[in-house]
C-alpha cells in the first residue's frame, strides 16, 4: 500500500504540470476555436529562460518572474503575428500554423541552449516530507500549491472581471458575442497571451523536479493536451482534474510495469479517450465554462 500511494504521490506532481498545460489548450480551444499545438514550447520557454538567468546570477524571484513574462510575451507574438494574420483561413490551416510555430521554437531553443540538459535547485531545500506514508518532495508541494493558486485566480478571473465575461461569452458563441460589441480578436489576444503564461508558470516550478531541454515541448504539449481532452476541453477545471488523473496513471503504470511505458500513457489514453468518450471523462456543459 505505501508503494501504491509513493507512486501516486508522485503522479500527483506530474499530473499537476499537464494540467495546467492543458489549461492553456482549453483557453485558446474555447475562445478561438484553435488547437494550438505550441502549448507545450511556452513551458519550455519558460524554463530554460529561467535556467540562464539563474546562471548568470540573477536572484530567484526575478528571474522566476521573467521567465513567466516571457512566456506570456511568446503567446502574444503568437496571436499577433502568426494566427491573427491568417485570421480569415480555415481552421485547419492555423492549427498547422502552431505546428510549424512549435517546430520553428524548438529549432532556435537548439541553437541558444544546446542539447544538454539543465536545472536549478528546488524553492525550498530540505529533505521529502513523509505524507500518509508515501516521501513528497518539498517542490511536489510547490507545484501543487502553485497549481491550486493558478485555480483560484482562473476562477476568479471568469467569473468576477469583465475580460473574463467576455472571453467567456466568445467561448459560448463567437457571433453572439460579437453582437455585444465584443472583439474576438481582442479576446483571441488576451487567451493566447493567458494559456501561454499559465505554462510558463509550469516550466519555472518544474525544473527543479525534471531539467529543462530543448525538446520538452513535445512531450509535455502531448500530455498537457491529453488532459485537456479528459476534460472535455471545455473547462480549464475539467483539464487540471485530467492532468492529474493521467499523471496518476502515468506513475502507476511505470512503477508496476515498466519506465518504458512512460510515454506510451499518454498515447493510449489520448488515443482510448477520442475513440471511446470523444466529450471527455469530465465534460461540462459549455454555459459553464470557468
Amino acid at each position: 500500500m505505501s508503494e501504491f500511494l509513493q507512486f501516486v504521490a508522485s503522479g500527483v506532481g506530474q499530473g499537476a504540470i499537464y494540467g495546467l498545460v492543458g489549461v492553456g489548450f482549453v483557453i485558446v480551444y474555447n475562445v478561438t476555436g484553435i488547437i494550438n499545438f505550441a502549448q507545450g514550447h511556452y513551458l519550455m520557454l519558460s524554463a530554460l529562460t529561467a535556467v540562464s538567468l539563474r546562471e548568470a546570477g540573477v536572484p530567484a524571484v526575478p528571474a522566476l518572474l521573467v521567465a513567466m513574462v516571457a512566456a506570456a510575451l511568446a503567446g502574444l507574438v503568437t496571436d499577433r503575428l502568426v494566427i491573427n494574420p491568417a485570421r480569415r483561413h480555415s481552421t485547419l490551416t492555423l492549427i498547422i500554423l502552431t505546428v510549424g510555430l512549435a517546430i520553428a521554437v524548438e529549432g532556435l531553443a537548439l541553437l541558444i541552449w544546446g542539447v544538454n540538459p539543465r536545472r536549478y535547485g528546488p524553492f525550498t531545500a530540505g529533505p521529502p516530507l513523509e505524507i500518509g506514508g508515501a516521501a513528497v518532495s518539498r517542490q511536489t508541494l510547490w507545484v501543487l500549491g502553485v497549481t491550486l493558486a493558478l485555480a483560484l485566480a482562473l476562477w476568479w478571473f471568469f467569473q468576477r472581471t469583465v475580460v473574463g465575461k467576455a472571453m467567456q461569452a466568445c467561448a459560448m458563441n463567437r457571433e453572439a458575442a460579437r453582437l455585444q460589441a465584443i472583439n474576438p480578436a481582442q479576446m483571441s489576444m488576451y487567451a493566447f497571451t493567458m494559456a501561454a503564461a499559465v505554462a510558463g508558470v509550469a516550466g519555472v516550478v518544474l525544473v527543479p523536479i525534471t531539467s529543462a531541454y530543448y525538446d520538452m515541448g513535445v512531450p509535455f504539449g502531448l500530455k498537457g493536451f491529453t488532459a485537456a481532452v479528459m476534460g472535455g476541453l471545455v473547462s480549464p477545471f475539467g483539464a487540471l482534474a485530467g492532468g492529474l488523473l493521467l499523471g496518476v496513471a502515468e506513475a502507476v503504470a511505470v512503477g508496476y510495469v515498466s519506465s518504458a511505458m512512460a510515454e506510451g500513457v499518454a498515447f493510449a489514453v489520448l488515443a482510448l479517450m477520442l475513440v471511446l468518450r470523444p466529450e471527455g471523462l469530465l465534460a461540462r456543459v459549455r454555459t459553464r465554462w470557468a
